[in-house]
C-alpha cells in the first residue's frame, strides 16, 4: 500500500526527531494546489461566532454526509479540515496498554503503555493520502491529542498516555508533515490552540480540567530537553464542567454577540475566542457530547450545546476530533468519533 517512504531530518535550531512519512498517493499533493488555505481566524471565525448563540439543546441537526476513512485509523484524536478535499487527523496507535496502579505513584495513575504518535492526511472521498509517524520506538510521550491550524502550521501536542506526566508541544508543517518539537511541560497536554494575535498557545491538561497558556514570543530559543521545562506564561482552571474539551480551534478576537456578553465583566473589549467539542462520562455508562465556545483567557463557556448523536458503532460524535465551519449560511460541524474503523459525520444545524 506504500508508494514510498520519505525521512524528514530534523531543524537544525530545534532537537526533534525524524518524522517517517509514509506516502500512500504520491501523486496527491498534502494540500490541494499545494496552497495553504486560511485558518478559522481569516477566513469563517467571525461567522462562527455570529451564528453559534443559534444553537441550544432544541436545535435540530441534519445529517449532511457519512465518508468512510480507508484503513485502520488507530485511535483519531484531533481533526483540522482545511477544505472540502483535505482532513488532517492526531491519532494514537497503542502496542501496549496502560495499566492503573492500586495507588498513584509519582503523581500519576498509571503505568506509561507504550505505542507510536500519526498524523494522518485524507480526502474528501476518505483515501488515505500520507501517514506520518512523529515517535521513535520507546518514546515515553506518543499520546497526540487534539490540533489546531493557524494558516501556517499545524499545533499538536506529544504527552505520556496519563495524567499528571509529560508533554512536549510540537509543530507540523501540513506542507511536508515535518514536525519540530517547540518545548517540553511537566503536566500530560491534549488539545491546544495558536492565538495568531498575541502569539500564545493554549493548552488544555488531561479532562481539560486546566488550561496553560505559553507566549511563544518570550521563548525564542528553541526546544528545552530534558530535563528541562518551559513554565507558563497563566494557568487557569476550567470553570464549567459540562463537558471535557477534547479537540478546539483558535476562531480569532471578537466582540462578543449580545447573548454571550453577559458572561463577561471586560464586555467592551474584543475577547480571544476558540470552539471545542468533547464529552463527559457520567457515572459509568452515560456518555454526554457537546460543543462550546470558550474565552481563551478565563476558560469562561460563552455557549454551550448538548450533542445527543451518536456514530453507527454508539459512540459520541463529539468524542474526539471535531472541526467547524460555516457553509451556505449555516454551521456545520465535522465528526470522527470512532476508533480503528472511523467514519467521518458531516452535521448542519437545521
Amino acid at each position: 500500500m506504500k508508494a514510498s517512504t520519505v525521512a524528514f531530518a530534523a531543524s537544525a535550531i530545534v532537537t526533534a526527531v525524524a518524522t517517517d512519512v509514509s506516502i500512500v498517493r504520491p501523486n496527491e499533493p498534502f494540500l490541494p494546489n499545494n496552497a495553504l488555505p486560511p485558518s478559522h481566524a481569516t477566513s469563517d471565525g467571525a461567522s462562527i461566532v455570529k451564528l453559534f448563540p443559534n444553537l441550544g439543546r432544541s436545535t435540530t441537526w441534519k445529517l449532511i454526509s457519512k465518508t468512510n476513512f480507508e484503513g485502520d485509523t488507530g485511535e483519531p484524536e484531533g481533526m483540522v479540515r482545511v477544505s472540502d478535499d483535505r482532513y488532517f487527523i492526531s491519532a494514537g496507535q497503542w502496542t501496549v496498554p496502560t495499566t492503573k496502579y492500586p495507588q498513584p505513584i509519582n503523581g500519576t495513575d498509571r503505568t506509561p503503555g507504550a505505542g507510536f504518535a500519526h498524523t494522518l492526511i485524507y480526502d474528501g472521498q476518505g483515501k488515505l493520502i500520507a501517514n506520518a509517524t512523529l515517535t521513535k520506538p520507546g518514546d515515553i510521550e506518543y499520546h497526540t491529542g487534539g490540533i489546531d491550524y493557524d494558516g501556517r502550521y499545524l499545533w499538536a501536542t506529544l504527552s505520556q498516555y496519563r495524567p499528571n506526566s509529560t508533554a512536549t508541544i510540537v509543530q507540523i508543517d501540513p506542507l511536508t508533515l515535518q514536525k519540530k518539537d517547540m518545548f517540553r511541560t511537566n503536566d500530560h497536554n491534549g488539545g491546544i490552540v495558536h492565538d495568531t494575535i498575541t502569539g500564545d498557545l493554549v493548552t488544555l491538561n488531561w479532562g481539560g480540567r486546566n488550561a496553560t497558556t505559553w507566549s511563544l514570543k518570550d521563548y525564542p530559543h528553541g526546544f528545552t530537553p530534558l530535563p528541562g521545562f518551559k513554565a507558563p506564561k497563566s494557568s487557569v482552571p476550567d470553570p464549567s464542567f459540562f463537558i471535557d474539551y477534547q479537540d478546539c480551534k483558535f476562531l480569532g478576537h471578537y466582540a462578543l454577540p449580545e447573548a454571550m456578553a453577559a458572561r463577561v465583566s471586560d464586555q467592551g473589549s474584543k475577547r480571544p475566542i476558540m470552539f471545542c467539542g468533547g464529552v463527559a462520562t457520567i457515572g459509568s455508562s452515560f456518555h454526554l457530547g457537546g460543543i462550546a465556545l470558550v474565552d481563551l483567557q478565563t476558560m469562561l463557556p460563552l455557549w454551550e450545546v448538548p450533542i445527543a448523536m451518536t456514530s453507527d458503532l454508539g459512540a459520541s460524535v463529539t468524542q474526539n476530533p471535531i472541526d467547524i465551519a460555516v457553509v451556505d449560511g449555516k454551521l456545520r460541524i465535522y465528526c470522527l468519533p470512532d476508533q480503528h474503523n472511523s467514519t467521518l459525520y458531516v452535521y448542519e444545524a437545521a
